[in-house]
């Protein structure tokens, strides 16, 4: 009997009818698991996963797998977006055993919930070095029957291990009383800066070999270390970064947007499901990139994303939808890849300079099909072909609307429609950027109103500070976990700096408060990645790895850095310079692993400037801020005396709005407008 009908995952749904008696996650399963001593078989991946789709087209599907997989084991779907905490766990535990992790990840639990074994993908028949599904199936329903002592020991070596592995990186006796500028030092953000370049392609952009991610964290702190320390080397490798990755197919030429990552060193060929939270960093990091390069290509690309946002990821409601699938009809990239022939059929006598432009082949450059990039900036095109670049840009423009419309009306990739709850408030985030850097009121509606849906959608009692994490179909579920509670924290810090409106402060302030109570380790400087109370994980893990989105426990860091200035709270201000201190070593040594510790401990280094603004044109004021980059600030404002917020006290002065410029509380001399001290600022 498969229980999965309802469940409101898609990942889920979209294995409710295989032939496998397919569980959630939950008391029915786990204590059937108990009651009638068999392993458990957890399947995790999601739904824009390409080779969750084929191994349940090989595997999950088919009958007689089904009837093995029936026969011996409880068998547990699992969505990683809904459950990451089960995710990090049993992933962790993958990679232990075989040095490599990704989806579908399947592994093999004692009763008790314990791994003893796993892997990924599997094929139906031994291949690609690996065994196949059924043997391995067997092997291991044999190996419990006939070998359980060994497995036992296995498992509860294994669950040592994970509970071990959240002890990483962090140093034991820190000494709170050493002056900052002593904690954190100049030579250890240039170490960090020559540590990311050792790893930087200097010919493609981004750092490692294929497969390549964006590391929007890495991309953004080498945008920061250039503007402390004027570093030319630092810019250039970021600023390539984003170009390679704009001109590549990792980027929708058509329609806006990104995709996951490259499967190739030049960016040409992506993983072609679009992930809300990537979309969301990148407009973080394209918005620094303009506010400080002022490339016109960047606020380009800010603006489209955020119209294939608005235009495809975006619930009636307000919600940001989670992901776009990799395959349509059932083939990866369809949906976005073109043949010369259909491009010329659409575009008559302008194809050719289109397919010049785009790299569109008769026989393709990819797959035997063309994904649309860019191998020559417009401007040297151009000039190399002998077109007017303007004309050119514009005649470019007006082939892509038209392909568009005609792509428009092709079989699309699946939508995954759960709302999540950290990575919408990392879509606020960016649309608040996009606000401050390109003065879009479009973009702060759009911030208000997801919030607002967030605030009044997630929580678990009116006015409470606990929240949920996934949201559908008017459904909210599972405890939000420490990067669901973070991420929001710093959406309400963005707002405010956007709005003026200081309840989203206030808001920020006592869900802090909550993550601490809640969410705190026993050594007072980290988070665990799980509210305390939540019985139905092996072990509490800490996360503090900045991979895919960025770690909870950075971003609490930098919300109360943030909020320990806006409050006066030192006990808070504490906290974060113990947390980014107690793994400083191990971010000065890898870097690409820790890009938003690297950022804060940048920060800690270059201080932080405070920016109060009182009087009736507070918000306006507080406005003219975006036209420069300035990573570090705290940006807050009022029309009178706040009380509750020492920036905000005894500031006013009638009929006058003053721009107070302050670090550890003491201020200069007020201004009026704050391009009369931004050299102070930068």
């Amino acid at each position: 009997m498969n229980k999965l009908a309802g469940e409101t995952s898609p990942y889920l749904l979209q294995h409710a009818h295989n032939p496998v008696h397919w569980y959630p996650w939950g008391e029915e399963a786990l204590q059937r698991a108990v009651a009638e001593d068999k392993p458990i078989l957890v399947s995790i991946g999601y739904a824009a996963c390409h080779w969750c789709h084929v191994m349940e087209r090989e595997s999950f599907e088919d009958a007689a797998t089904a009837a093995i997989m029936n026969e011996h084991f409880i068998n547990i779907k699992i969505d990683r977006e809904e459950r990451p905490d089960l995710d990090h766990i049993y992933m962790d535990a993958v990679q232990a055993m075989t040095g490599a992790g990704g989806w579908p990840l399947n592994v093999f639990l004692t009763p008790e919930r314990k791994p003893f074994y796993g892997g990924t993908y599997y094929p139906p028949v031994k291949a690609y070095n690996r065994p196949s599904w059924k043997d391995v199936l067997l092997s291991l329903a044999d190996a419990f029957a006939t070998k359980r002592d060994e497995i036992e020991q296995q498992a509860d070596n294994l669950t040592q291990h994970i509970s071990q592995s959240s002890q990483f990186g962090i140093q034991a006796g820190l000494n709170l009383n050493i002056p900052r500028e002593e904690l954190f030092t100049r030579e250890q953000c240039d170490t960090i800066c020559e540590n990311i370049l050792k790893q930087a392609d200097t010919v493609w952009g981004g750092f490692g070999r294929a497969p390549k991610f964006p590391q929007t964290f890495t991309i953004a702190y080498l945008l920061r270390y250039h503007h402390v320390c004027k570093d030319p080397a630092a810019l250039q490798q970021a600023l390539l970064s984003l170009d390679k990755m704009l001109q590549g197919g990792l980027y929708d030429q058509l329609g806006g947007g990104f995709a996951r990552y490259s499967t190739d060193e030049k960016w040409l060929a992506p993983h072609f499901e679009k992930m809300l939270y990537d979309n969301a960093l990148l407009i973080d990091v394209l918005c620094d990139a303009w506010q400080l390069t002022r490339r016109e290509v960047y606020a380009q690309t800010v603006r489209d994303t955020l119209t294939f946002i608005t235009r495809e990821m975006t619930s009636p409601e307000g919600g940001f939808y989670a992901a776009l699938d990799a395959d349509s009809e059932g083939v990866e990239g369809k949906f976005y890849t073109w043949s010369k022939a259909e491009i010329h059929h659409i575009l008559g006598e302008q194809a050719k300079p289109f397919c010049e432009f785009y790299d569109v082949s008769d026989h393709g450059n990819w797959e035997e099909t063309n994904i649309l990039w860019i191998q020559q900036p417009l401007e040297q095109f151009a000039a190399e072909k002998g077109y007017d670049p303007a004309v050119l840009g514009a005649m470019l423009k007006g082939c892509r609307e038209k392909l568009l419309a005609v792509r428009s009306g092709r079989i699309r990739p699946g939508l995954d429609d759960k709302i999540l709850l950290g990575w919408n408030a990392m879509m606020v985030h960016a649309c608040c950027k996009a606000y401050a850097a390109l003065g879009d009121e479009a973009y702060r509606e759009m911030a208000v109103r997801n919030m607002e849906f967030c605030l009044a959608s997630f929580r678990q009692e009116e006015n409470g500070q606990a929240f949920f994490h996934t949201w559908k179909g008017g459904e909210a579920k599972y405890p939000a976990f420490l990067d669901d509670y973070a991420c929001l924290i710093r959406a309400l810090i963005a707002l405010q700096e956007i709005t003026g409106n200081l309840d989203y402060l206030y808001k920020a302030h006592d869900i802090t408060a909550f993550v601490n109570d809640h969410f705190g380790d026993e050594t007072g400087h980290y988070f665990y990645y799980t509210i305390d109370g939540q019985q139905d994980v092996i072990v509490r893990k800490k996360e503090v790895y900045d991979g895919a989105v960025p770690s909870g426990n950075a971003l609490m860091a930098q919300n109360l850095w943030y909020l320990s200035v806006v409050f006066d709270n030192k006990n808070w201000a504490d906290k974060a310079v113990a947390a980014v201190s107690g793994l400083a070593q191990t971010v000065v040594r890898y870097p690409t692993s820790f890009g938003v510790w690297a950022s804060q401990l940048l920060q800690f280094v270059k201080g932080t400037p405070e920016l109060a603004v009182v009087g009736k044109d507070f918000l306006a004021r507080m406005n003219e801020a975006g036209q420069w980059f300035l990573p570090f600030k705290i940006l807050i404002g009022a029309e009178k005396n706040i009380p509750a917020i020492p920036l905000l006290t005894d500031r006013a002065v009638e009929n006058d709005t003053l721009v107070y410029l302050c670090k550890d509380y003491h201020c200069i001399k007020p201004v009026f407008y704050i391009q009369e001290i931004i050299n102070l600022i930068e």
